[in-house]
């Protein structure tokens, strides 16, 4: 990494889940640096331990053996999005943004402040006051995106969180994420099972073996920031997602044999 205090870092983290004959091996050993303002992606097939290990990032799961580091003086250092939304029904578009704030006992002038603030950015400020019965499936994950990044988190961890969205309307959350994170400079460890989006938004790439995840390849995407999704139609795009798809479809026929 050449950064001498990474933000996050994983020494020989490993998870099992279960004991004796019925152990399952989900996860490790995973050894990984992430700097400070660096947006970090996984991809890896399915059931190798890709959001196992951002729940161990997040200390929602304890690993079974080795050390995960978050370094920060905060009290809270992390923010998550899940691809459900994770947001509550009985809540305002306001009072979910605002949600972590009032846990953190911000000041409900200061909270709302904040959240009216991220509304706008995320283009929902006409909506403050509706249910989220009420929204679409996108303007739901931008209402989840609002709330992780109303507290200012040190680091923004996300479990595939576009997943459950239209093709189209993953697309334009992607570049939406792409130009506020470049803004912020937030530190991210993004999941994701989409190629295309780890390109896009990634500074760096790791991809996962099949279960037990461990990393076995690290591809940093050959375009400067600030970047747009532009870079989509490009040749150097193209060639890098040949190479990941190359390294994933021995894994993926892996994880279909076992």
């Amino acid at each position: 990494m050449g950064d001498p205090h990474p933000k996050l870092e994983a020494h020989a983290v490993t998870r099992t889940f279960g004991r004796g004959t019925k152990a399952v091996h989900a996860l490790g050993p995973v050894d990984l640096k992430i700097a400070p303002g660096e947006f970090t992606c996984v991809v890896g097939p399915s059931g190798c331990g890709k959001s196992t290990l951002l729940r161990i990032a997040a200390g929602l799961l304890r690993p079974s053996r080795g050390e995960l580091t978050i370094r920060t003086a905060a009290q809270r250092p992390a923010a998550m999005i899940f691809q459900d939304y994770g947001i509550y029904d009985w809540k305002t578009v306001q009072a979910n943004v605002r949600f972590g704030l009032d846990i953190q006992k911000v000041p409900r002038r200061e909270a709302n402040t904040r959240a009216t603030d991220w509304l706008t950015r995320m283009g929902l400020a006409d909506f403050a006051d509706a249910y989220p019965a009420a929204l679409s499936g996108g303007m739901r994950q931008r209402v989840a995106i609002a709330r992780a990044l109303a507290v200012e988190p040190e680091i923004l961890l996300m479990d595939e969180p576009f997943a459950a969205l239209d093709a189209q309307l993953r697309t334009i959350l992607q570049d939406e994420l792409l130009a506020l994170t470049q803004t912020t400079r937030t530190t991210t460890l993004f999941i994701t099972h989409s190629l295309e989006e780890a390109i896009v938004l990634g500074d760096r790439v790791l991809v996962m073996s099949a279960r037990p995840g461990r990393i076995i390849a690290e591809r940093r995407p050959p375009f400067p920031r600030p970047r747009s999704g532009e870079i989509r139609t490009t040749p150097e795009f193209t060639a890098l997602k040949s190479e990941l798809w190359d390294l994933l479809r021995g894994e993926v026929g892996t994880e279909a044999a076992a």
